[in-house]
């Protein structure tokens, strides 16, 4: 009996791993048939890249934060800037419908990542491939870095930047489990098929509602915005790993921020406990030239959905500091 058992429960760790990978398999088969594609997918170098492309006038490019998509853009702030801008929303490299930037990145036990800079090549290349070859560009959170960056390194193919609660300088302190475990090639190996095929909907809900805080998510956000995506094996990695290794890119970048050339505009909620204001907007505006920083009392990480009409001031502002308005 004690040898069957121990068979039994060899067969049982055996046969687990293949298990927890079907579940993962139909769970991401089931959010993309549930999330598909909204805008169209470029083909960027060998590289896909989805793009949502709304509206008319100057080209505004939107790159959106960590863990999310463009399906952030498109619940309904794309639709409000549509009737001045051509509106071009792109998923960044993993996440989404864009894909990792070629053969090096990917794979559960590599921990390297696509770095800002990187994400700002392709975004680039994308943009310019929809004729946009000197957009403004708009980044929130982590797509801030991209953006600071799309201005640092492709200075000809930029007319202004718009920094929402944007990652801008270097910061105190590590980021925390969340990042560092998925983040490293083992956790990234281990972690991710777990939350694939495990994490429930309640723990999913509270983490989209999170972000919103201290102010209320807006009605119909959860069931737009295309969470199953995001929890997807590779993209976990992909977001994982970027937010994990993005911190030399920041000191990199940041030592050429005072030599952007473009007019920038920076909002941010000094109740942002993600992205605080006192560690990243605030000393960043006196380092950049030509710099206008709106500060929104009492709001959080998504000045976009709790106070479109500021964000949308800022880039009007941008607009017309650029001669584009």
């Amino acid at each position: 009996m004690r040898k069957l058992l121990t068979f039994g429960a060899l067969a049982a760790a055996a046969t687990t791993p293949f298990w927890i990978d079907a579940r993962a398999s139909a769970r991401e088969a089931q959010g993309e048939a549930d999330y598909p594609p909204i805008g169209q997918l470029l083909d960027v170098d060998g590289t896909q890249v989805h793009a949502y492309v709304t509206g008319d006038g100057p080209d505004l490019v939107l790159i959106h934060g960590a863990g999310g998509n463009l399906r952030d853009f498109a619940f309904s702030f794309a639709d409000r800037l549509s009737a001045n801008y051509r509106v071009i929303a792109f998923d960044r490299p993993g996440l989404g419908y864009t894909d990792r930037i070629g053969d090096g990145y990917g794979g559960a036990f590599s921990s390297d990542a696509e770095s800002p800079r990187e994400q700002a090549a392709l975004l680039q290349a994308a943009a310019q491939q929809l004729g946009a070859d000197k957009p403004i560009v708009l980044g929130h959170s982590f797509g801030g870095a991209v953006a600071y960056a799309w201005a640092v390194y492709h200075p000809d193919n930029i007319s202004g930047l718009v920094s929402v609660a944007g990652v801008t300088l270097p910061w105190p302190g590590d980021l925390g489990y969340y990042y560092t475990v998925p983040g490293s090639s083992v956790g990234g190996a281990i972690v991710p098929p777990l939350v694939t095929a495990f994490v429930s909907q309640e723990r999913v809900q509270r983490g989209i509602t999170s972000t919103f805080d201290p102010n209320p998510m807006p009605a119909g956000y959860d069931e737009f915005i295309g969470a199953p995506l995001t929890i997807r094996r590779e993209s976990f990695r992909a977001n994982a790993r970027q937010v994990n290794g993005v911190y030399p890119h920041i000191v990199e970048q940041s030592a050429f921020y005072d030599q952007i050339a473009v007019p920038v505009a920076m909002v941010h909620g000094d109740a942002d406990t993600s992205v605080p204001l006192s560690i990243h907007s605030q000393p960043a505006s006196e380092i950049i030239p030509d710099v206008e920083l709106t500060v929104l009392t009492g709001v959080g990480h998504m000045p976009h959905h709790v106070d479109p009409g500021a964000v949308e001031a800022a880039i009007n502002s941008v607009a017309a500091r650029a001669g584009l308005r």
